[in-house]
């Protein structure tokens, strides 16, 4: 996602217009900076997400805290931030939650630029009127409307209860701001997907996670660098489901379900003789039997054959680097 020479401006029929917003939509998109992070070759991450990450970060405080999506900052080593302006500053990576994505940075100089609210997402409604603001004013910026609003899976043992889906999609939307109709921040940028409303037209939209899951964690996540609740148990798989089977597409090296034998290829029929229905029911059934450490049983097919695994889950904050002091 490396932003270069005009990589990730918006076509200008596509561009929000002042006019056509209750607030200062100029004032509002300058609080958008482009976030630069750097990952050491060695780092956990560094395969799956890449050494050099580039995306967007939002100020929400005037004291230079800035919330973007943490895939960016795991494990990242320098970060940079680069105002609208071309003001050059760098940050900290201060905390980054699994369960929501959320991460968040501390500008380690003066932005001078205005921050914007945390609005209440919950309020948003399908069909509103929003705009998926990235880095660079108008330019980054897209004009759109929520079209959906419902549960996101993702195969990186990621669950969202209710993520916002927005239309027309952004080039470069890791980490962008979905602002509100009240020019407040109600969602963070986090991937781009293919979506069949049920006509069987596929549509490319932008999934964002609401901000209302930043309000009940912020203060655990600027004092201890994360939410102050157990973690979940990790296997470290990728999966996906189809027609109702649960299938790995992905182990992690030396992560839990790597050292219990697991494949590519497996398919899950169970967890602790729970079946399955999609990949949201077997990241639920896992995290339903406690915290990271629990065993997890699992009946698994592979090549014909059924036969049950235990997998001891892991804290997966515990494989990642820890961001350096600064």
């Amino acid at each position: 996602m490396a932003r270069s020479g005009d990589e990730g401006t918006v076509p200008v029929a596509l561009r929000p217009q002042p006019k056509d917003y209750a607030y200062d939509l100029d004032r509002a998109l300058s609080a958008l900076v482009t976030l630069r992070a750097q990952v050491p070759d060695d780092a956990f991450t560094a395969k799956t997400l890449g050494t050099e990450r580039v995306g967007n970060a939002v100020l929400i405080r005037e004291n230079g805290l800035l919330l973007t999506i943490g895939y960016l900052i795991t494990e990242a080593e320098d970060v940079w931030l680069t105002t609208a302006q071309g003001r050059v500053v760098p940050g900290h990576a201060l905390a980054y939650d699994q369960v929501t994505g959320f991460g968040l940075v501390q500008a380690l100089g003066q932005l001078d630029l205005p921050a914007l609210e945390l609005g209440d997402s919950s309020q948003v409604q399908v069909g509103e009127r929003i705009v998926f603001a990235g880095a660079g004013g108008r330019s980054g910026s897209i004009a759109g409307r929520v079209v959906a609003r419902q549960e996101f899976a993702g195969y990186w043992e990621y669950l969202l209860d209710d993520a916002l889906y927005t239309a027309p999609a952004h080039p470069l939307w890791g980490g962008a701001a979905v602002i509100g109709p009240k020019g407040d921040v109600v969602g963070i940028g986090s991937i781009q997907l293919g979506h069949d409303p049920g006509d069987g037209r596929v549509r490319v939209l932008n999934m964002s996670v609401p901000t209302d899951m930043l309000k009940p964690i912020l203060d655990d996540m600027l004092t201890l660098g994360r939410p102050n609740r157990p973690p979940r148990p990790w296997l470290g798989i990728s999966a996906t489901s189809d027609d109702g089977q649960v299938i790995l597409i992905g182990v992690t090296g030396n992560g839990p379900a790597a050292r219990a034998g697991l494949r590519r290829g497996d398919v899950i029929l169970a967890v602790a003789q729970e079946s399955l229905t999609d990949l949201a029911s077997f990241f639920r059934a896992i995290w339903s039997l406690g915290e990271a450490g629990v065993d997890v049983p699992l009946l698994v097919m592979r090549e014909g054959d059924r036969f049950e695994v235990s997998v001891t889950s892991g804290d997966r904050q515990r494989f990642l680097r820890s961001a350096p002091l600064h």
